[in-house]
């Protein structure tokens, strides 16, 4: 039995990966999601992360969980995997744990390729609470005996989902970094991702961190170059960063700033998994669900 926390669209594609072979359960804190849950084969269970007496139930349900829940919005430390922790430390039956963490834990790298092995240097507090997850959960794992596995996830995509269809970036004209201040960038279709959630649940290694990135190879601005190429859309303005900083939020600015390329060796070598996206060439050309 799968237990999904924080089931939105990629909690969604991995149900429908494994729903003819895992009874899916998904916790929920909100009533109204639990007709939708249901019609999609996944049995809602209603409970909150900041509400730790609703999380009681939790203990002894399923044998594996995938962790997709965000942390707070604010703060260094993530009180809501905390209060997961608690809720899952009294399952006797619980073997595997999958946590979807971020790429931003390893900070600026500067445009380096970066493995697993490299010491995380958080630049922001968003990701300093994903930091402070990955901790927890890999101290978790190796005192109850449970298979942790971290999906450090960059930018997740795909046509329609809402947050990840770089057509409603390019729809607003949102600027990009001049080009010689733009930054690399790494992506994941959601299909993907889903896949690599599923590999993680059969395959991962006890407190093993893997970065679930795709092949791509491509700075800020060319990504969404090749969208709106693509998509026959105008392509974004570009200004200097200090330009940017006077008309981007502070969360937007901060996404542009750290420069990385992710080695996904062990995603390929460790899970097995073969992309079906290896770059957002083909995954932007696919066809929403």
């Amino acid at each position: 039995m799968l237990l999904i926390v924080g089931c939105g669209d990629v909690g969604l594609r991995v149900a429908r990966l494994v729903g003819k072979r895992w009874r899916v359960l998904a916790l929920s804190s909100s009533p109204a999601r639990v007709q939708a849950l249901r019609g999609a084969g996944i049995v809602p269970l209603i409970g909150n992360l900041d509400r730790p007496e609703t999380l009681a139930r939790l203990a002894g349900l399923a044998d594996a969980v995938l962790h997709l829940a965000p942390p707070i919005a604010s703060g260094e430390h993530d009180e809501r995997t905390v209060r997961l922790i608690h809720a899952l430390a009294r399952s006797p039956r619980l073997r595997r744990l999958v946590y979807a963490s971020t790429s931003g834990v390893y900070g600026d790298c500067g445009g380096a390729w970066v493995d697993e092995t490299r010491a995380l240097l958080p630049g922001t507090d968003r990701a300093r609470r994903r930091v402070d997850a990955e901790s927890r959960l890999r101290m978790f794992g190796r005192s109850s005996g449970v298979t942790v596995t971290l999906l450090r996830i960059p930018g997740i995509y795909a046509q329609g989902r809402e947050g990840g269809d770089p057509r409603d970036r390019l729809a607003r004209g949102t600027p990009m970094l001049a080009t010689g201040d733009d930054v690399f960038t790494n992506h994941i279709h959601a299909d993907d991702l889903a896949r690599a959630c599923v590999a993680a649940l059969h395959r991962g290694l006890p407190q093993r961190a893997v970065n679930a990135s795709d092949d791509s190879e491509l700075r800020m601005g060319e990504y969404f170059y090749l969208a709106a190429d693509l998509f026959a859309m105008a392509r974004p303005p570009r200004v200097s960063l200090a330009e940017a900083a006077t008309v981007l939020s502070s969360m937007q600015l901060s996404f542009m700033i750290e420069s990385r390329r992710l080695v996904n060796r062990r995603l390929k070598r460790e899970l097995r998994l073969v992309l079906r996206y290896p770059t957002v060439t083909e995954g932007l050309r696919a066809s929403p669900d």
